[in-house]
């Protein structure tokens, strides 16, 4: 059994800046790729970043292209999302995910595993 648990969402100022976590438990040395995706309410599920989770190459949305960043742990187990110059029209619902196949990992049918979210707000 997979769990995947995110943290660090908040309440932050337009300019600021937030890291969100990922701790993944049980197989996770199975997957082969993990994102992070983000929905605004009444707004559909929306890609923000992917990473290849042996290999550490990323692919962003290009929303958050230049200033957010997807770093992981192994050791860990956990991903993270550094977010820098927040916008208002990030405020959403953060969601991360774990996908066990090849995938390009841009859509959210592609992966296997998510966790429960974690509100990002951004006041202007």
């Amino acid at each position: 059994q997979v769990q995947l648990v995110e943290s660090g969402g908040g309440l932050v100022q337009a300019g600021g800046s937030l890291r969100l976590s990922c701790a993944a438990s049980g197989r996770t040395f199975s997957f082969y790729r993990m994102g992070w995706f983000r929905q605004a309410p009444g707004k559909e599920r929306e890609f923000v970043g992917t990473v290849r989770w042996t290999a550490g190459t990323t692919y962003y949305a290009d929303s958050v292209k230049g200033r957010f960043t997807i770093s992981r742990d192994d050791a860990k187990n956990t991903m993270y999302l550094q977010m820098n110059s927040l916008k208002p029209e990030d405020t959403a619902v953060y969601y991360c995910a774990a996908a066990r196949t090849v995938v390009v990992g841009t859509k959210h049918g592609e992966y296997d595993y998510w966790g429960q979210g974690t509100q990002v707000t951004v006041s202007s």
